[in-house]
């Protein structure tokens, strides 16, 4: 996730500080990827640094966790530039994001013991429990009929969830079959009843 261009996109609307853009940040996302605000005060000292931000006039307004003046940041010319540069460059795919699940299975196929059938039986279930709260969220609240822009961008956010969990449940299906044909795994007890991708279809109908 690229703190860095998002925050630059908010401060394009006008100055801001720190817990300014963290509220920002989180309101348009539904708070799914929570920022410290530690994080979002260094990520502005490193734009300042590159001059991608600049310091505006104080706010002495106090904030909810602050007594003294904030420190206002406004984005500057080259800081649009790298925001429409972001807007319009793919995010590539070539060095893909640590994925925790499939370094977790690519071992535990790998190291002797390890019931790798249950493993993905417990992740499938989990992946479909958050399914299931991804859905409702979707179906209530803000999302359910975006009104403002935040609310839209709140409902594309949950959209992106699903889908991510139905692929995962897909996967976790695709990797239980080829572990079979493989032979090295054996049919738990009970897999008759174990969740599949066909399950996670319906939670989202």
């Amino acid at each position: 996730m690229s703190v860095r261009q998002a925050l630059l996109a908010l401060l394009e609307q006008g100055p801001m500080y720190g817990y300014q853009l963290r509220a920002e940040f989180e309101q348009r996302t539904g708070a799914t990827w929570p920022l410290n605000v530690g994080q979002v005060y260094t990520t502005l000292a490193r734009l300042e640094r590159d001059g991608l931000v600049e310091k505006a006039p104080l706010d002495v307004t106090p904030g909810p966790a602050e007594d003294d003046a904030h420190v206002m940041y406004r984005v500057t010319d080259p800081g649009r530039a790298e925001v429409s540069e972001w807007f319009t460059t793919p995010v590539p795919r070539t060095q893909p994001p640590r994925d925790e699940l499939a370094i977790k299975l690519a071992l535990a196929v790998t190291v002797p013991g390890v019931d790798v059938g249950a493993v993905i039986q417990q992740q499938r279930s989990a992946t479909i429990g958050a399914l299931q709260d991804y859905t409702r969220l979707k179906r209530s609240g803000r999302a359910a009929s975006p009104e403002v822009a935040e609310d839209l961008a709140w409902s594309l956010v949950l959209d992106s969830l699903v889908f991510a969990a139905e692929a995962e449940v897909r996967w976790l299906d695709h990797c239980e079959a080829r572990l079979r044909r493989a032979g090295d795994l054996r049919p738990a007890a009970g897999s008759a009843q174990t969740p599949t991708a066909t399950d996670a279809e319906e939670v989202r109908r």
